[in-house]
């Protein structure tokens, strides 16, 4: 009896030590298969990062080229009103204008320049000593009753928050492109920013280069 009940023991134990192997081979088998899809979903989170973070530059590249347009900042001759690189993007510039009020990223609120004084100690011309130009209106009136509605106003401006991190190379560095480079071209001339790109030298799920995005 005694070495009945020992043989059943031994048959429960080699049973279990079995069923042991097979769930490690099952779970190296699932293993193995989930890392890749593993891989996949890292690699499509990094590459709609990248494509995020082109975006926003492309977009402050823009917008700072729109506001040169409308003469609201100072650029430099043979620029043709891009920035002149990314970390003027994320400084900021000041903006002289009244439209400049109305532009999207202004930190500072706006801040009226005074009128500049006429002959004579302060008085415009046609003012009388008294406070009173020949029209009879008060200095307060001639410039706009003290209003800002006829002064320009200063606003400076941040059209990025930070240059962004490439997430593929892991560096806040990115290839950039002046409006005197050739398209491909992936040397910057250095005048002027017209364009960035990635400089990683991956391919993409869907086959293209990182750079040519």
């Amino acid at each position: 009896m005694r070495h009945k009940l020992s043989l059943h023991h031994r048959k429960q134990a080699g049973m279990t030590l079995l069923e042991l192997i097979i769930a490690c081979a099952i779970l190296l088998i699932l293993a193995s298969a989930a890392m890749p899809l593993a891989r996949y979903t890292v690699k499509r989170q990094k590459e709609a990062e990248l494509r995020r973070e082109l975006r926003e530059m492309r977009d402050a590249i823009d917008r700072y080229k729109d506001a040169a347009d409308r003469n609201l900042i100072r650029v430099e001759v043979g620029s043709e009103g891009y920035p002149p690189d990314l970390g003027t993007l994320v400084k900021g510039v000041d903006m002289v204008s009244q439209a400049g009020a109305g532009i999207a990223g202004a930190t500072t609120p706006g801040q009226p320049i005074a009128p500049s004084a006429g002959f004579g100690g302060g008085f415009g011309l046609g003012q009388s000593p008294g406070g009173l130009n020949a029209g009879g209106q008060s200095a307060g009136q001639t410039f706009g009753q003290n209003s800002t509605s006829g002064q320009d106003l200063i606003r400076h401006v941040r059209f990025l928050r930070r240059i962004p991190v490439d997430p593929m190379t892991g560096h806040a560095d990115w290839g950039m492109r002046s409006v005197q480079d050739d398209p491909d071209t992936t040397s910057w001339g250095g005048k002027n920013v017209f364009d960035v790109f990635s400089l990683s030298s991956g391919t993409a799920l869907d086959g293209t280069k990182y750079g040519d995005w």
